[in-house]
């Protein structure tokens, strides 16, 4: 072999191994990275998914979400396979409003929310620790940030028994209110006079009123 050929073939082969290099990464980008779902309806989904792969024999749970146009909570059966850890079922639940309605009713959650994570105590209350997206798309207004709030927790305690209230956290902090009226600074009991009538049962607290009681104990699940 030539000299000449032997300094072509020096010169030739970082440039081949670099070109392989990046057309690893193109490959990967074009059949990968950019099929991969902007949604975050679509990833709530899959995260939900995940939970149910482990999980029991499917029921059927009731959702509530907000009707803005006549100030109440509308119950929507769904089927979900639930999963036996409490902080799983909370997270189950929450991704299932997350996702949103079926039968035209709003949204109590943004699309864009996502569910850091879940702690639930010995007494029955739960940490529900949100993304900043879960505020961004809903009405303003003291009403419509109050039928979000019970959207979620008489969601969670009409099919979960040992949930008793719900303290909501947003990146990892407690916060003073939703978006400037319901005042988030302690858990919330489940209140039924907010759900539209026949559309479920039970006992509550006055409308947007926190309960208070918090103590350490059972079931966690992400990052709080």
């Amino acid at each position: 072999m030539s000299r000449r050929t032997i300094i072509l073939l020096l010169v030739m082969l970082p440039v081949l191994v670099v070109g392989s290099l990046y057309l690893r990464s193109l490959v990967r980008w074009a059949f990968f990275e950019r099929r991969r779902p902007p949604d975050t309806v679509a990833r709530a989904q899959l995260d939900q998914a995940a939970l149910q792969a482990s999980a029991g024999p499917t029921q059927t749970v009731t959702l509530y979400f907000p009707s803005y146009a006549e100030g109440k909570l509308r119950g929507e059966a769904r089927p979900i396979a639930l999963a036996t850890d409490p902080a799983d079922r909370v997270r189950q639940i929450v991704l299932a409003l997350i996702e949103g309605p079926k039968q035209g009713t709003g949204s109590a959650l943004s699309a864009s929310a996502d569910v850091r994570g879940v702690f639930v105590t010995a007494d029955g209350t739960v940490y529900l620790d949100l993304s900043s997206g879960a505020t961004g798309d809903f009405n303003p207004g003291i009403e419509s940030e109050t039928l979000a709030v019970y959207s979620v927790v008489d969601s969670l305690a009409a099919n979960l028994p040992e949930v008793k209230r719900v303290q909501f956290l947003v990146q990892g902090q407690e916060v003073d209110t939703l978006d400037g009226h319901a005042d988030l600074t302690a858990p919330f009991a489940p209140d039924t006079s907010w759900v539209e009538s026949g559309a479920g049962a039970g006992q509550g607290e006055s409308p947007a009123t926190p309960s208070s009681g918090q103590t350490p104990g059972l079931g966690t699940s992400g990052n709080p």
